[in-house]
């Protein structure tokens, strides 16, 4: 469905380094009917997937940690980021690409994923939809130490946190991550693992 009120006049690649950050000028329909030209910039990264590992009897979560330089410069004195599992879609649909990214960064091989919403992270700036999943796991299911693909420079720690714990850890701020922070809530909200209050 195309919005009539928009009108794309020029897009500019502004840089096409690791992502693509495009200069995107348009005409807008304001409320008085009035033609209003605006200029944005998007940056595009392609689309991606987050997961929340969750098991019911051991009440635990899995989430890793890793640096993220965007933190570091923004003032994040370590730049380490406490995260749940998530990767970018490339060719693949929103489940293949989580089942595949939870395996190379937890070391859980998992074959039953539920699909529970997908949401803008950052729409002023970011084209990016992220299709949030969950799925529960056991010890059965891993089959490496995880850690990411050596290739593409991931170096991944794996945690394994008590489920409220994880919770506490939101409002004690080590936890900072916006994906994190709405899958930890889900699973509360939506009884996932049941908690002592």
């Amino acid at each position: 469905m195309n919005n009539e009120k928009i009108k794309i006049q020029k897009t500019e690649v502004l840089s096409d380094n690791w992502y693509t950050l495009n200069k995107v000028t348009y005409d807008y329909q304001n409320k008085l009917g009035e033609w209003e030209t605006h200029s944005r910039e998007a940056y595009d990264r392609g689309n991606g997937a987050t997961i929340l590992l969750y098991n019911k009897e051991q009440k635990t979560v899995i989430l890793t940690r890793q640096f993220r330089l965007p933190t570091y410069v923004n003032g994040n004195a370590s730049g380490m980021l406490i995260e749940a599992c998530a990767g970018l879609l490339d060719k693949d649909n929103a489940e293949d690409c989580i089942r595949k990214e939870t395996e190379e960064e937890t070391g859980y091989r998992i074959s039953k994923v539920e699909k529970i919403f997908e949401a803008y992270m950052s729409p002023g700036s970011v084209t990016e939809i992220l299709y949030f999943f969950v799925a529960q796991y056991d010890k059965d299911m891993k089959v490496s130490e995880g850690g990411g693909l050596q290739e593409e420079q991931e170096n991944i720690e794996v945690l394994e946190l008590n489920f409220e714990a994880a919770l506490q850890m939101i409002y004690s701020g080590e936890i900072q991550d916006g994906k994190t922070i709405m899958l930890l809530q889900y699973a509360k909200i939506h009884n996932l693992i049941p908690t002592s209050d």
